[in-house]
């Protein structure tokens, strides 16, 4: 029966197609034409056709202010961040932007740039302060990420935003320093910088703590403003080291701070701070003992991490370390470390493993989990790197001076991941060698002042 249908159906759109073109020009025809040709409005006007999706994304109102004609083109620009104000301020330009992105994406964008492009972090977000302060050059750049709500929102405007500040200016990374005596001139001229390749350790500028030497001149004291938050146990441990002239306090980025000498000791410490520490302290403690001391790399060689460039102003002390074996890299056989990772948080387990060889002096005793457990007696012992088991359950041979007792007190938990703060780096680097055979800072102070 369909079959029989068909002929009828064939026969009818020819008749069709005839009738209509027969009358192509025909009122009717010309309807049928406009009913059938597609809607001139889109051609002019996409928003009929993407209503739906415009209706539910969130966009912040847009902004008509430009960046100045002299904007740094280094200085990252997140990409989803609309410019809301240019104004002057005290260290060169501020530039403040609106994100409707949240703030810790925002803050790993900025950090992985900083990273990649050889900036120098000099301050990282805390729990307090959402704050990067980073320098390259003679730029010096601070982006303050914060979270805020929007009042008034406008339509399609999401509620919460992320505001940033961008803080730049050229030549802004000196302080002004007093005019120094000419005896004083004569001996800083002569003293080796950072950078330079007999620079052994960080010399105590004017954001280190001040020294004041009492009447008789027999005794030097170096205050931090700020050791009142730590431990008495660790504050003499600070006090030794910063008139050893062995703390840097590069990450303080802020004036302030350096005006009122903190010292920040609960804020954690980076792998490249604590590597300028650690040289510049054991070199310090061994000043008369040449063989003991930790050779600075010269530029010429290869680098041992491929993310430490030798402009790096660390690079000397990194790749000391390295070349030293020292720390784990490529040159000691550890084919996985190949990046450094400078400004990663210090944990607990790194602190120990690279610290142990300059005590003992001597190849690392062989060890296992079940020879740390018994000796330490850690409940998370399993949570320990293989590479630091070794100088874990070395450090308990030295009893009462070990690091682990010195830093961290009386504990069942080691925590090896957990991160290592200011003043926990500064104790453990207070004292060199093994109980009955070492060296404390306070020792180094005498044999200096003597």
């Amino acid at each position: 029966m369909v079959l029989c249908k068909r002929p009828a159906v064939f026969l009818s759109l020819a008749v069709l197609l005839s009738s209509l073109t027969a009358c192509a020009n025909s009122p009717v025809a010309k309807n049928l034409e406009d009913s059938l040709a597609a809607d001139p409005r889109l051609e002019n006007n996409s928003v009929i056709f993407d209503k739906a999706k415009q209706t539910e994304a969130q966009q912040l109102p847009q902004s008509t202010v430009q960046l100045p004609a002299d904007f740094p083109s280094d200085i990252p620009l997140y990409t989803n961040a609309q410019l809301q104000e240019v104004t002057p301020s005290s260290n060169g330009v501020s530039t403040r932007w609106l994100s409707s992105d949240p703030s810790n994406i925002i803050e790993d964008f900025y950090r992985n740039q900083f990273q990649a492009n050889n900036w120098q972090i000099l301050q990282q977000p805390t729990d307090q302060s959402n704050v990067f302060a980073a320098r390259r050059n003679d730029l010096q750049l601070k982006v303050s990420i914060q979270p805020k709500s929007v009042t008034n929102p406008a339509p399609n405007q999401p509620q919460t935003a992320t505001e940033l500040l961008i803080e730049y200016g050229g030549n802004v990374t000196a302080t002004a320093q007093p005019t120094p005596t000419t005896n004083k001139s004569e001996t800083n001229n002569n003293v080796p910088q950072p950078g330079d390749s007999q620079f052994v350790g960080p010399i105590p500028p004017a954001n280190v703590a001040s020294s004041a030497t009492t009447p008789d001149d027999s005794k030097t004291t170096s205050e931090f403003s700020d050791l009142n938050k730590v431990s008495p146990e660790l504050r003499q441990h600070i006090q030794d080291l910063a008139a050893l002239g062995v703390l840097s306090l590069e990450s303080n980025a802020a004036k302030s701070n350096t005006a009122t000498n903190q010292f920040e000791p609960n804020k954690i410490i980076t792998r490249k701070e604590y590597a300028r520490w650690l040289v510049a302290t054991n070199n310090a403690m061994y000043a008369n003992n040449p063989a003991k001391q930790i050779r600075l790399a010269s530029e010429s060689g290869q680098s041992a991490f491929s993310d430490v460039a030798k402009t790096n102003p660390d690079f000397g002390q990194i790749q000391g370390l390295a070349e030293a074996g020292l720390i784990p890299s490529p040159l000691s056989g550890d084919s996985t470390e190949v990046l450094f990772r400078p400004d990663a948080p210090l944990t607990r387990e790194q602190l120990i493993l690279w610290k142990l060889p300059l005590d003992t002096r001597q190849a690392l005793p062989g060890a296992n989990l079940e020879a740390v457990k018994q000796t330490w007696g850690f409940q998370d012992v399993g949570k320990i790197d293989p590479k630091a088991l070794r100088a874990v359950l070395a450090d308990f041979q030295s009893g009462e001076q070990s690091n682990i007792r010195r830093v961290f007190g009386y504990t069942t938990l080691f925590q090896p991941k957990k991160p290592v703060t200011r003043a926990e780096a500064a104790a453990a680097l207070w004292y060199f060698g093994t109980q009955g055979d070492g060296v404390s800072a306070a020792d180094a102070l005498k044999l200096k002042r003597s």
